[in-house]
């Protein structure tokens, strides 16, 4: 399948709810399948080090769109934006708190209004992505027929804060930032049982180190050789930030609001955006919302289940797609 080129929207006099003003911000975009206009559209958002290059080679979701896949290209137009700051095109920003991630949903309603794109079939996005997605739906919602929220909340609870100010303080602090921060997440995306289940404390007998610290370092080294510090600063900073009860708003009455079904699914062993975030949403907006939907991986991997159990992904969108 080829890759399609990146594509660029301007968007232009942009004031975040900070007050900062923008003159031009880039949308960085990808889409694959049929062209815009021609088949119901699919979105989806990458998650913190993802990017649009959601499939094809170097793809992070081939397993699940492509060609005769659940998403399937030849039925739909698939759409990937680049999170702004994400390092894509080498575009950072100085000042992440200048944003909120309901500024970059602001700014992707903006990228498919200029698309001219007025209805998406589904809204699909991976942990904090799929914070965006719901903020999405929060501003606008009658945007789409299916939201799909993937080990995400539309809040960053105390635990992701906490998280995320480690992460900070490692971004700013550390000799190897990027590696260290990148190794203290994989922590919080995988569990206790998947590395027992991989490593089994085993040893590397050339080097004597341990296999689970080799992989760790592997992961850090990667990430600093691809990704911007600016950008995981900026990407870590979305991720603390996500809440669609801004200016009193309230969640369920959001949610109320929310014209297409709502498909919540989470990982039974998340560590990071924890099942039980996703429980209390469905417990409390089922009474007011009959088509939302619950379900639950079951998995050792933690967080990262949704890019590696993709049997068990696949079953669950393809009562969607």
């Amino acid at each position: 399948m080829p890759v399609p080129q990146i594509k660029t929207i301007s968007i232009n006099d942009f004031t975040t709810h900070s007050g900062a003003i923008y003159t031009q911000i880039d949308l960085h975009y990808q889409e694959f399948g049929q062209r815009i206009g021609k088949a119901p559209v699919v979105m989806v958002n990458h998650s913190l080090t993802g990017d649009s290059q959601l499939t094809g080679k170097g793809g992070w979701w081939n397993e699940i769109i492509g060609p005769k896949k659940t998403i399937d290209t030849h039925l739909y137009t698939v759409l990937g934006f680049n999170i702004p700051g994400n390092g894509v095109k080498d575009q950072t920003f100085s000042n992440p708190d200048d944003f909120h991630a309901g500024d970059i949903a602001s700014l992707f309603l903006r990228g498919l209004n200029i698309l001219n794109i007025k209805k998406l079939y589904a809204l699909i996005g991976g942990s904090i992505g799929g914070g965006i997605a719901w903020e999405m739906a929060a501003i606008a919602p009658k945007l789409c027929r299916y939201l799909v929220p993937i080990a995400a909340d539309w809040k960053s609870n105390d635990w992701i804060i906490a998280n995320t100010f480690l992460q900070k303080r490692i971004l700013i602090n550390s000799k190897q930032p990027l590696e260290d921060a990148r190794i203290h997440a994989m922590l919080t995306y995988r569990t206790p049982q998947s590395f027992e289940f991989r490593f089994g404390r085993t040893k590397n007998q050339e080097t004597g180190v341990y296999n689970i610290e080799s992989w760790l370092m592997y992961h850090g080294d990667k990430l600093a050789k691809r990704f911007h510090l600016k950008s995981y600063i900026m990407m870590n900073h979305l991720l603390a930030s996500v809440n669609i009860e801004r200016e009193g708003r309230n969640a369920i009455d959001i949610i109320k609001n929310i014209t297409g079904e709502i498909h919540l699914i989470a990982i039974d062993s998340d560590l990071f955006f924890t099942p039980k975030e996703d429980q209390e949403t469905f417990a409390l907006a089922n009474k007011i919302k009959k088509d939302i939907f619950y379900h639950e991986l079951s998995s050792l991997h933690g967080h990262d289940a949704f890019l590696i159990e993709n049997e068990d992904m696949i079953q669950i969108l393809s009562d969607i797609f």
